[in-house]
């Protein structure tokens, strides 16, 4: 019987396994932010990088909980600078599927370049080869990478659904999974509109990747239930998961339930409680809780 490989082994695990992605991939403008939400100002760091020095304390805090590992969660979403670092003696990477059996993924976008046609595309990457390369040597299995739809606009829509398709190849080709991550704003105006466009626009890219080529897609969780059900069975589709998009965790995790097939990706909505001046046992009580209840609501379907 042939051994399968680390990475032939991950992407079973992704598509068989019961469970969802943790995202723990804030970076830049975004990092003040979440450790706000934990209970740190500014006056705990000085620079820049005592500020991601501690985030990263923080991110090692989240995975290295016991609670924390591939039972329920089938991967876990990395920024750059987490992926260089380490967690308790070995590369983040390796910690996490060594240790925890949890699949690690990498944010590479640079972040939001400027709207336009009610839609926010991703700013130029000049550097992704390299980082592809990088991610290769330290055993990523695949990428995210986010744009923003803001409009129900069909050019805007179409162009931030071609831009992810087109980088997605250039990662597929560099032999990572990718990704795809048009997010709907919550508060677009005509979110159920443009959730339809952008259906349209993936189906459309997804009939034209070659066969065999994979890719996974991150989607807000839409307005109408079961919109993505079709994607979930698509043969090209490793996963369908949601973002939370700034829903709460329960509000995010009761959408989840009525959509047939498609796990949580959950960033702020996992880390939803969880606080630097928590015990041990209260941090973890906290942890525990919030990946039980969006393990459930990935799994079981109302």
């Amino acid at each position: 019987m042939k051994t399968l490989s680390t990475k032939e082994q991950q992407q079973r695990k992704i598509r068989m396994q019961p469970g969802f992605l943790a995202a723990l991939d804030q970076s830049g403008g975004s990092t003040p932010k979440a450790l706000a939400a934990y209970g740190l100002t500014d006056k705990a760091w000085s620079n820049e990088e005592e500020m991601f020095t501690r985030v990263h304390e923080m991110r090692v805090r989240i995975i290295t909980t016991p609670c924390f590992n591939g039972d329920r969660i089938l991967g876990a979403i990395l920024f750059e600078g987490t992926m260089d670092r380490d967690i308790q003696g070995q590369p983040s990477a390796d910690y996490l599927w060594n240790v925890k059996r949890v699949v690690p993924i990498l944010k590479v976008d640079k972040g939001l370049a400027a709207e336009a046609d009610g839609v926010q595309l991703m700013k130029p990457m000049p550097d992704l080869a390299a980082l592809l390369k990088k991610a290769n040597t330290k055993r990523i299995f695949g990428t995210k990478m986010r744009s923003v739809i803001g409009q129900a606009n069909a050019k805007g829509v179409t162009a931030v659904v071609r831009q992810q398709f087109e980088i997605g190849a250039q990662i597929i080709a560099a032999g990572l999974v990718p990704i795809i991550e048009p997010e709907v704003d919550i508060h677009c105006p005509d979110k159920a509109q443009a959730e339809a466009l952008l259906k349209a626009a993936i189906a459309k890219e997804l009939d034209a990747l070659p066969t065999g080529q994979l890719v996974m897609l991150k989607l807000t969780l839409p307005e109408q239930n079961d919109l993505y059900l079709d994607f979930t069975k698509h043969p090209k589709v490793l996963k369908v998961v949601a973002l939370s998009g700034g829903y709460s965790l329960e509000e995010a995790d009761n959408r989840l339930r009525k959509n047939r097939g498609i796990v949580a990706s959950f960033s702020r909505a996992l880390v939803e409680g969880l606080s630097a001046q928590q015990s041990d046992a209260e941090f973890d009580a906290v942890m525990d809780s919030g990946i039980q209840s969006i393990y459930e609501a990935s799994t079981f379907k109302s």
